[in-house]
């Protein structure tokens, strides 16, 4: 499909985006989509702040990186920033069905 599109130039309606995989889903209103962009946003607030950092900055590597690179990045950050106690707690919310209580990020140093 990628090759198609380049190749051709075509445009591609909201219903094909979705189809090919371009979209995670359609709304049939803006009031739709940003109440379900927020229910994302409030979802990945709810997680542990490393683990969410953590994936996004290994998902940013693995673009630029072979498979192998990419194992041994994840191995070494887990090593150095898995928390444990996050892990527990996590666990412990889910079992009392309710929201976790997660370290936050160590502050960044200005440069």
């Amino acid at each position: 499909m990628v090759r198609e599109l380049a190749y051709t130039g075509n445009r591609f309606s909201a219903k094909d985006a979705y189809r090919f995989g371009l979209v995670n889903a359609l709304f049939d209103t803006q009031e739709e989509m940003i109440a379900e962009v927020m229910n994302i946003a409030q979802n990945i607030a709810s997680k542990a702040p490393v683990a969410v950092s953590g994936c996004k900055t290994l998902i940013n590597y693995s673009r630029d990186h072979s498979t192998s690179d990419v194992l041994d990045y994840i191995a070494l950050w887990n090593a150095s920033h898995f928390k444990i106690e996050d892990v527990m707690e996590a666990m412990r919310a889910q079992k009392e069905k309710r929201e976790g209580n997660f370290s936050e990020l160590p502050k960044l140093k200005s440069l």
